[in-house]
């Protein structure tokens, strides 16, 4: 082994620059990026090519604030949350993004939630 100590954070990050090099929103199609922390999670639905978020929900959000918002409950309803919007707004299709995060636990809860809702990715 290395005597390197190893940074996740920088790992995430080249991992999330290797992936975004692919995955691009369109209008058409634009982009589910999702983001977590230890306590909270964060998804947008983004328009790359104007540079403009069309729809965002938070687990930080007072609606959703009331319980725990670091778990996968709370990673379904952001999930369904941001979901709801974006139909609202006529956005159905998206590409997603997992921001460099293992599609796993928290981030697979959202997404399942989110296709639940009525988006197809």
């Amino acid at each position: 082994m290395s005597n390197k100590k190893v940074n996740s954070q920088a790992l995430r990050h080249k991992r999330h620059k290797r992936v975004r090099r692919i995955v691009v929103g369109t209008a058409e199609r634009p982009r589910l990026a999702v983001f977590r922390s230890n306590r909270h999670i964060v998804a947008q639905v983004v328009d790359d090519a104007s540079g403009s978020t069309l729809v965002a929900a938070s687990s930080l959000e007072a609606s959703l604030k009331g319980g725990a918002t670091g778990n996968s409950e709370a990673a379904a309803k952001v999930g369904e949350l941001v979901a709801e919007r974006a139909v609202a707004k006529g956005v159905t299709k998206v590409v997603f993004d997992r921001g460099g995060f293992q599609y796993h636990g928290r981030i697979a809860a959202l997404a399942d939630a989110a296709r639940k809702k009525g988006l197809e990715f």
